[in-house]
């Protein structure tokens, strides 16, 4: 069964909507790894509408799994990358109007940007994930600028209302996993997945890790962090919660 990374985001959205202290993203990392999190996510935006600088340093001295540092590849923050260091890097794409990480990044088309960066933070050690579509061409890019993994963008499958389109992402889903495994990536997936649909992701053959924020921290507002945990775990196992 693929790990558990937590992204804690939104716990930061609702801090940042009074601009005030509380509920600080890191308490919550430490609260999420008691509760079984296997790592812990942030994106930290350009605009850094939740997830602020601070909270990226302070999660890199207390996260005791791993740190997933989420962000657009600019220069900007691949400097702050390097600065911190986190466990590894996920790019993705990032408009200023969107609600969230609409699609996956376009690999293919702008090889020769993502071949220096992803170089650029792994020739310091730190290991980069690409978020993308399950698209053959932009699977082939991935493993052409040296990525150590990709991370399958779920969304289409995730706001799938009927069992046709269910099937056929889910279908596509799994090509594309089993593509990026035999280019040599490792793969991760992620977007949209909650309690009722994370099933199917998690029994794919060699995924390694599923990236959830949404679904947990709705869930953990109303039954707190460890219960919404626990049942998010169980859930990928297939267990009644």
């Amino acid at each position: 069964m693929p790990t558990l990374g937590v992204n804690i985001d939104h716990v930061a959205t609702i801090r940042q909507a009074r601009r005030t202290v509380e509920p600080d993203p890191v308490a919550a990392a430490v609260l999420a790894e008691l509760a079984g999190a296997d790592g812990i996510t942030v994106h930290l935006r350009e605009d850094r509408r939740h997830i602020q600088d601070r909270d990226v340093r302070l999660l890199r001295q207390t996260v005791r799994t791993h740190l997933n540092l989420e962000m657009a590849a600019t220069d900007e923050m691949v400097a702050i990358a390097l600065d911190i260091r986190p466990d590894y890097v996920t790019l993705v794409p990032e408009r200023r109007e969107e609600v969230t990480t609409e699609g996956g990044l376009d690999i293919a088309g702008q090889k020769d940007r993502m071949l220096h960066v992803v170089s650029t933070l792994q020739a310091a050690g730190i290991p980069v994930s690409l978020f993308i579509d399950a698209d053959a061409a932009q699977i082939d890019a991935s493993a052409a600028v040296g990525a150590q993994f990709i991370e399958l963008h779920t969304g289409r499958y995730a706001e799938a209302h009927d069992e046709q389109s269910h099937a056929h992402e889910l279908a596509m889903l799994a090509r594309g996993c089993e593509r990026a495994i035999a280019a040599g990536l490792r793969v991760n997936a992620g977007h949209g997945l909650t309690y009722w649909n994370v099933r199917p992701i998690a029994q794919f053959p060699g995924m390694e890790e599923l990236n959830i924020g949404h679904s947990i921290i709705s869930r953990a507002v109303l039954v707190g962090m460890d219960r919404a945990i626990r049942e998010m775990k169980q859930a990928m196992l297939g267990l009644p919660g």
